[in-house]
């Protein structure tokens, strides 16, 4: 198999993201994942951006990384500055890193238009930097920028440049295709072009998204002879963001049988997704292929029997593969396939009657305005109870929740909650930032005593949606929590007319669910 080189910008091309600000520590933290992945070249920023990003390559340098190189990136010297003088040449040296990125100009309207310089200028100002970092022990990554509207424009200038770097020293020429808007055929004729006219150089490919096209691009490059890939984890990115990785290396290694990473490595890709997305404070989006939650996940109630019987009939591969799971999802589409692929997923040998009892109660209560899609937890609790085997925790006397606004427009919210436990009553207030977070507190406080694991769960998420709009104040609403500890996240779901009584129910299963699993895990030991 073909090698395909793999070069990150995360931390560079990444951070340009709409709403993304990386810390050192998050930088370091990603870097240290991205090289434990196995990613061939971590681009760890813009050398003279600002002192963050020195400090990030001293303290990466002493990391002690086991696989990847690390690159700074940067431009090529201005045009009225010699290569010992230019700031940015001299930012790349001092990050002391393996590898340099150097970004040059090969369209000819930003010659003229950006650096206001001749085009044969140009061609001695991307030449001399490449030769000045390669004399100075670098190797050299030479980003011609905005390649594929320069070669559309004026081609046998575009590579004029490319022949310029090369020729000074530049180990890996990449097309960058900045703009986002070039279709993925052209990118394919365009990079075939190149790769036979600089036979023997390393010809990479860097894409943006702008017209959706990225990962199509970079897999159109990868087969017309490109063998260097440059991308960014989840698709992060300036603008609509850049090619994503998450996508393109499964991609080039379970369908284009291209050697890509260390074997095994991309069993890792959905954690690595779901962690860059964390360290970001990004929701994931579910549908992302290979690494969303909804990858694999099946509705259909026709789909879902055929996958009982070959797993292929629905799925291109197997999600082991990626790190991911198969879900099946209980919803009132579901037919009993549905009811008894999920019981077969939880181990449970229930026959098509049960199966199409628990049916009924779901559809009765998505009637209702219940979903259960985004509440395994809840519906975990459902089958128990119909299995008989659910015992509550606790027992529910009452709740009370009060909110009080004062002259000085403070909010004071306080939620008293008195339950039982095997008899022994609990009776709690707690104030909270609203009611829902009152609630959560007085609960914990009542139960802290007798079941202390409770202190590992946290809500992570909570969603409301109207169900029945067209009722306006008296309409029903759906409240959706998200919950995790150590070892899980779950969700769980509340339906009514009155918000709180809604959160209550969410809440109750949140709680109930935790203790349940916790007991289950500690029976099994």
């Amino acid at each position: 198999m073909e090698q395909i080189k793999i070069y990150d910008t995360t931390l560079r091309d990444g951070a340009q993201a709409e709403g993304v600000g990386f810390s050192l520590a998050d930088k370091l933290l990603i870097a240290r994942h991205l090289d434990d992945f196995g990613v061939d070249y971590i681009e760890g920023g813009y050398a003279v951006s600002n002192p963050k990003e020195i400090q990030f390559f001293e303290e990466i340098g002493r990391a002690g990384l086991k696989h990847s190189r690390i690159a700074a990136f940067g431009s090529t010297r201005r045009a009225d500055t010699g290569v010992a003088d230019d700031a940015s040449l001299g930012a790349i040296l001092a990050c002391k890193t393996p590898a340099a990125a150097l970004v040059g100009k090969t369209w000819d309207m930003h010659v003229k238009d950006v650096l206001r310089c001749s085009l044969d200028d140009n061609l001695k100002i991307c030449a001399e930097s490449v030769a000045y970092l390669k004399g100075k022990g670098k190797e050299v990554i030479f980003d011609a920028e905005h390649f594929f509207d320069g070669y559309r424009a004026n081609p046998a200038y575009a590579m004029k440049v490319l022949h310029a770097a090369a020729e000074a020293g530049a180990e890996t020429l990449v097309l960058c295709e900045t703009n986002g808007g070039i279709l993925p055929d052209d990118v394919y004729d365009i990079t075939k072009a190149v790769c036979a006219a600089l036979a023997g150089i390393t010809i990479g490919i860097h894409t943006h998204n702008d017209s959706d096209c990225a990962v199509a691009s970079t897999l159109r490059a990868v087969a017309a002879g490109a063998n260097h890939v440059q991308g960014t984890i989840n698709g992060l990115g300036e603008r609509a963001g850049n090619a994503n990785l998450c996508t393109i290396i499964p991609n080039l290694a379970l369908k284009m049988n291209r050697a890509v990473l260390s074997p095994g490595k991309i069993a890792s890709i959905t954690e690595l997704s779901r962690f860059v997305f964390e360290i970001a404070n990004l929701a994931p989006p579910a549908h992302m292929p290979y690494v969303g939650e909804s990858a694999f996940a099946h509705k259909a109630g026709l789909h879902i029997d055929a996958l009982r019987k070959n797993k292929k009939t629905y799925e291109h591969i197997d999600p082991k593969i990626v790190g991911n799971e198969r879900r099946f999802l209980i919803s009132e589409l579901s037919g009993a396939s549905n009811i008894m692929a999920k019981l077969e997923n939880k181990q449970l040998n229930e026959d098509k009657a049960f199966a199409r009892k628990i049916l009924k109660t779901i559809q009765d209560l998505e009637n209702e305005g219940y979903q259960f899609e985004a509440a395994e937890a809840s519906f975990d609790i459902l089958v128990k109870k119909a299995l008989g085997t659910f015992k509550p925790s606790f027992e529910l006397k009452k709740y009370h929740v009060n909110v009080e606004r004062d002259t000085t427009g403070e909010l004071v919210t306080e939620a008293t909650v008195k339950l039982a436990v095997d008899g022994q009553v609990e009776h709690v207030v707690s104030e909270g930032d609203g009611p829902v977070n009152a609630l959560d507190g007085a609960i914990r406080k009542s139960l802290d005593r007798f079941y202390p694991n409770l202190k590992s769960m946290h809500l992570i998420d909570y969603k409301v949606r109207v169900v029945n709009a067209r009722a306006g104040t008296a309409a029903r609403v759906r409240v959706i929590i998200e919950s995790r500890d150590g070892d899980a996240m779950w969700g769980t779901v509340g339906v009514s007319e009155n918000i709180i009584d809604a959160s209550w129910k969410a809440l109750v299963d949140s709680v109930e669910y935790k203790l349940h699993k916790d007991a289950e895990k500690a029976d099994s030991l």
